[in-house]
């Protein structure tokens, strides 16, 4: 008997138990020993994944009529928070993957036996998929214009020609959502899913920054690159991606899951700072750094920065589950409060430090690398502060 179309939306009988803090804990401690060791080579985190997909959490939002855990945001910022303390890239890498599938409205117009095949495939610990959205003229869709990339009608389906950068995962994924407009008389724009082995995909190495080197966010070139018809799976045209119309916590995931991920590099760098202040004792004073008074009080900055993080992040996530959603200007301003507070934090541990914090044989000159990262994800910070200063002055 042919098995029935599952709905995404299917609502559970019972909500899905929690991921272990012990397992956590391990995964944070496993991805923090290589960590140094992807930063130095920019090579993507594979046994980092590996390492999830065996404990079942690559498929962690996939919905449980899937197969999956259907994770709430909560939930998910948890495990996010876990992974990005050992080794971050890995994270950003893999809450892509996440938002797809946690974002029912974002997938709502695709065929549904695309979105289930993704589905599947990361439930079995496959299927990352990333959107591909920025291009070298363009910059990011976030401000407006329409995209260089160009989908072509063929007699099978569709051609693909462009270039995208900043291509997070690019060399890890398995799956492309290629932003791209139609070569018809009226464009239109949308996402082409598009299979990372396919023909006519040239990825550039260009991907040298300062931090975050792992996510491998290289340049992917397209050249006629074939997809089928059907997987243009939310193309309309550019005035109804004007509208905003779609799903509302699609901001309310991404501001609190970048926040997360930086948040959680932060703790990784006090973790290490409050190891460093504890075991070093200078010979002229004859205890350890850590009981100064004047190491106490940063520290103690350190702790309210980190504090105030946890406190707007899990409360914006609890009403997002319980259904009173945060507005995007709300959700933003807490990504652009925990990124600052994160930055400061590692800052901070710097000062104590001075020259041994910025050694690279000691992890804090890394996590101030990534941590310094968290500010070039959309929106912005100029976008967000017009955003809040116009609401809150009724323009």
């Amino acid at each position: 008997m042919a098995s029935q179309p599952l709905s995404r939306d299917a609502a559970t009988p019972s909500l899905p138990s929690p991921v272990s803090a012990d397992l956590l804990d391990r995964i944070t401690r496993q991805l923090a020993e290589t960590a140094e060791q992807y930063d130095r080579s920019g090579a993507f985190p594979r046994a980092n994944f590996d390492l999830l997909a065996k404990e079942g959490l690559i498929g962690l939002t996939v919905s449980r009529d899937l197969g999956g855990r259907g994770a709430s945001l909560s939930e998910a910022i948890r495990v996010l928070g876990a992974v990005a303390k050992g080794e971050p890239s890995t994270a950003l890498i893999l809450f892509m993957t996440y938002h797809y599938h946690a974002t029912p409205a974002r997938a709502r117009n695709w065929p549904q036996s695309i979105y289930e095949r993704l589905a599947r495939e990361a439930v079995a610990g496959r299927g990352l998929i990333g959107g591909l959205r920025v291009e070298p003229e363009l910059g990011t869709p976030v401000r407006g214009g329409l995209p260089a990339t160009v989908a072509r009608r063929t007699a099978d389906g569709w051609a693909l020609t462009g270039t995208k950068i900043y291509s997070t995962g690019s060399t890890g994924l398995d799956w492309f959502s290629v932003w791209a407009k139609t070569d018809e008389a009226e464009p239109r724009v949308g996402n082409f899913l598009v299979r990372a082995d396919g023909a006519g995909i040239d990825i550039e190495p260009v991907w040298d920054h300062l931090g975050m080197r792992a996510t491998v966010s290289h340049a992917v070139h397209f050249t006629d690159t074939p997809t089928p018809l059907d997987h243009a799976v939310d193309i309309r045209r550019p005035d109804q991606w004007a509208t905003g119309a779609g799903d509302p916590s699609l901001a309310i995931w991404n501001a609190l899951s970048i926040s997360t991920i930086y948040d959680g590099v932060a703790r990784a760098a006090r973790d290490w700072l409050r190891a460093y202040l504890n075991d070093r004792v200078p010979t002229n004073l004859g205890a350890s750094l850590a009981t100064l008074p004047r190491v106490q009080e940063k520290f103690g900055e350190i702790e309210a920065l980190l504090q105030v993080n946890r406190t707007l992040i899990r409360d914006a996530a609890a009403r997002h589950d319980a259904g009173d959603l945060p507005s995007a200007v709300e959700v933003n301003t807490i990504k652009y409060l925990t990124t600052a507070n994160a930055i400061r934090a590692v800052e901070i541990g710097l000062e104590l430090t001075g020259n041994p914090g910025i050694s690279r044989k000691n992890p804090l000159e890394r996590h101030y690398r990534d941590v310094l990262c968290s500010r070039i994800h959309s929106p912005q910070t100029d976008t967000i502060l017009i955003a809040a200063g116009r609401a809150a002055l009724g323009n």
